[in-house]
Order: structure tokens, then C-alpha cells, then sequence
């Protein structure tokens, strides 16, 4: 993942990009019409967002449950021993264990977090059991089960007007 400065980012740059989150199926034309600037004028602003890494692509989001995995759960994983290696190895099978929605390393008492959608309670035992505890670094588990998920404000100012 690039890493940017946020001075690089200038107020249209955020308007832009304020707008595509709005509207993430949008054309350059009805970005550009939204926003009062020129298409061309958009179209470069968007080229540059991905060249210097601050646009880093588009993600299809799909309803877990709509394809039969109504149940999420957040497992924490916690290790017993810290090794580049065996971090990195762990971070890998993970994050490429079917039914894993995403992976976050952290810092404090745990040491990951795992975002999980299943079928059912006996597919979340098995992820836990087959993928996550059969690897000589964990030392704990502990699985949360999600009721609800909302997305956040995030970090992108909107593009509608204030008023």
C-alpha cells in the first residue's frame, strides 16, 4: 500500500474524491457535472489520485448473507510467540482462508483481528480450529459474533453542499 502525503491532497483533489465515494458507479461526465468542473479537468485529477496512490482502486461489495453466509463474527487472535517469520506466515493464511472478509494486524493484547462470514456456527468452529489454531504461533482465540454492521462516516468530506 502507498503511503501519501496529506499535503499532496488539495481541496478539488477532496471534492473529487468526496464525490466518487458518494456516487462510486458515477462516469468522469457526471462527476465533473456534479462538481461544477471541467470533465477533462476531473479525468487528469483522477488519473493522478491513482498514479501517486491515494485512489487505490474499486472493490465490489456484496452482501455476505445474500450468498448464503449470514453469519459474521470478529475472531481475535492472540500469539505466543512474535517472529517476523511466523507473523508473516500467519498473515498470509489468513487472509487467504475462504470465508475471511478481513484481516487486521494490531497492536495491544491481541494481535489479530479476523473478519469472518460463514454459513454457520459449525463453519465458524471449523475456520477457527482448522485455519487459525493449527498454527504453532497462536496462543488464544476468541470469537465475537457481529449482530449488526454499519460503515462509517470515513474520512472523506462530503460532496454535497452544506446548507
Amino acid at each position: 500500500m502507498a503511503t501519501t502525503q496529506a499535503s499532496a491532497i488539495d481541496p478539488l483533489d477532496l471534492r473529487i474524491l468526496g464525490a466518487l465515494a458518494e456516487q462510486p458507479e458515477a462516469t468522469v461526465r457526471d462527476l465533473a457535472q456534479g462538481l461544477s468542473i471541467p470533465a477533462s479537468t476531473c479525468a487528469f485529477r483522477l488519473r493522478s489520485l491513482r498514479a501517486r496512490g491515494v485512489l487505490l482502486g474499486a472493490r465490489l461489495r456484496v452482501d455476505p448473507a445474500s450468498l448464503g453466509y449470514p453469519v459474521q463474527a470478529v475472531i481475535r487472535v492472540r500469539l505466543g510467540s512474535h517472529s517476523k517469520s511466523g507473523v508473516d506466515a500467519l498473515f498470509d493464511a489468513l487472509v487467504a482462508t475462504p470465508g475471511v472478509l478481513q484481516v487486521f494486524h494490531i497492536a495491544g493484547a491481541d494481535d489479530f483481528l479476523v473478519h469472518v462470514a460463514v454459513t454457520d456456527a459449525a463453519s465458524l468452529r471449523d475456520i477457527v480450529l482448522e485455519h487459525i489454531t493449527v498454527h504453532d504461533v497462536v496462543r488464544a482465540t476468541e470469537t465475537q459474533l457481529v449482530f449488526e454492521l454499519r460503515e462509517g462516516a470515513g474520512v472523506l468530506p462530503s460532496a454535497r453542499p452544506r446548507g
